[in-house]
């Protein structure tokens, strides 16, 4: 009767066993490993909770190296780590659009904001199992900066629902030709954009879409309506996101 390394499953057949079949075993085994130590997991998720299974002598989504948590679910969704005795280190990444709590047992939790990534561990202590992030303990020196930093400029193509995406550049520049309603694209929670508009012949612009989180993006400024454009020249406007909502402050004077 084989047995089954504790933390992967791996087959550990004994003397005798397996005859005929130690290349298959072999073959399996050595998948097994090269995913635990290489391996990216797509993760789909749906509703509120999800099973990370590693099961014994087969391959299975456990034994990623990296899990990249995507899918629509439909609110935080909590994925437990299984079995509770099995002791794991990941690569999390979590693209879902919502947060994700890891767990393993009773003895503690980790939270994945949308957005995050982290290294966290899983001591495979059974019942009272904790995930323990090891990301957030990890100590990092203040960074010392010498002369200016480039900002990466970039120019927005002009469309009926034009997309912001912050990985196009940290300063973006559009020139209206209609009235137009934005998108977030891309928007990771912690990061912001200074976007100038040109209004082209007086157009305006429309903030209500869902991607900016909620009814669209909340205003700190102007008494907390979205700012009207200016009719010669830019107006600038800085755009940050904090956890699922997009915020907005016009800057400098109307």
């Amino acid at each position: 009767m084989p047995t089954f390394t504790s933390n992967l499953g791996i087959e550990l057949p004994g003397n005798g066993e397996e005859d005929g079949t130690w290349g298959d075993v072999v073959n399996n085994n050595m998948d097994i490993v090269d995913r635990a130590i290489n391996g990216v997991g797509a993760i789909t998720l749906s509703g509120t909770t999800k099973t990370l299974t590693t099961s014994d002598g087969v391959l299975s989504e456990g034994q990623f190296a990296v899990l990249v948590f995507g899918g629509s679910p439909s609110g935080t969704n909590t994925v437990t780590i299984s079995p509770n005795d099995a002791q794991h280190i990941y690569i999390v990444r979590n693209a879902s659009g919502q947060s994700v709590i890891l767990t393993q047992g009773s003895g503690g939790n980790v939270t994945l904001p949308n957005g995050y990534t982290k290294i966290v561990y899983c001591d495979g202590a059974g019942a009272g199992a904790a995930v323990v992030d090891i990301t957030g303990s990890l100590l990092l020196a203040d960074p010392a900066v010498t002369g200016t930093i480039t900002e990466d400029v970039y120019t927005i193509t002009d469309g009926a629902a034009f997309e912001i995406d912050p990985s196009n550049g940290s300063v973006q520049l559009i020139t209206l030709g209609d009235n137009r309603t934005p998108k977030a694209t891309n928007f990771f929670t912690g990061e912001a954009i200074t976007l100038m508009v040109d209004d082209g012949s007086d157009y305006t612009l429309t903030w209500s879409d869902a991607t900016f989180g909620g009814s669209g993006v909340v205003w700190k400024t102007d008494g907390g309506v979205a700012p009207q454009l200016n009719t010669t020249g830019y107006t600038a406007i800085v755009l940050w996101k904090v956890s699922t909502q997009v915020y907005g402050a016009r800057v400098g004077d109307a």
